[in-house]
């Protein structure tokens, strides 16, 4: 039995919008960000969305609680689905981190696993929560679709160890899940299929 996920990065926060890495610290949505959580709400409620699960950190609750309460759903909060913590990264632009220290820099750059921020979780043991988290979904949803709002590195890597993509390669395959955007897989059992990548929901600027 297979399960349909529609992966989502939550809103936009401040920091996101300043470019500084928000890992475990719990940021709140700007006014574009709370606009993104509607225009997701209004995408999904076109589409047939039988469950809603979320990372615990406020941004992605906040981005999540629209479209539960048009679809009727209660969120599943997951703490597998989390953010990475990012360790001396956190609240920081990379730019900032590469005036202090530019060799760590260039070390991440080249490969995000070997080369983590001081202090970061451990790419590996981010990846592992997220699969997990994505095959309990998967396995509790047979042959349905879940919706899940989560985070931009923690969903880069997820995909990485689900799709077979080396985990320190997750910066340069994967770039960037935009804020709000969908990213569809399918999932059953062992096996997983990319069906669609970042797509955008937002008709616009209200």
């Amino acid at each position: 039995m297979t399960a349909r996920l529609l992966l989502v990065r939550h809103g936009e926060t401040v920091w996101h919008a300043e470019n500084r890495y928000a890992g475990s610290s719990d940021v709140a949505l700007t006014e574009r960000g709370l606009r993104q959580a509607r225009e997701l709400a209004r995408w999904a409620t076109g589409r047939e969305v039988h469950a809603l699960a979320c990372s615990p950190l406020g941004r992605a609750r906040a981005t999540a609680a629209p479209a539960a309460r048009a679809l009727g759903l209660s969120p599943e909060v997951r703490d597998g689905l989390r953010e990475m913590d990012f360790g001396r990264g956190e609240g920081r632009t990379i730019e900032e981190m590469a005036a202090e220290d530019p060799a760590a820099v260039r070390a991440f750059r080249a490969d995000a696993e070997r080369g983590a921020f001081p202090g970061s979780e451990p790419a590996g043991d981010v990846a592992a929560r997220v699969t997990a988290a994505l095959r309990g979904l998967a396995a509790g949803h047979p042959d349905r679709t879940v919706l899940v709002v989560a985070h931009n590195t923690a969903l880069r890597l997820g995909l990485c160890a689900l799709l077979g993509i080396p985990l320190g390669r997750y910066r340069l395959v994967l770039p960037r899940l935009d804020n709000a955007a969908v990213t569809e897989i399918e999932v059953s059992g062992e096996h997983a299929a990319l069906r669609s990548l970042n797509v955008p929901v937002a008709r616009g600027e209200e």
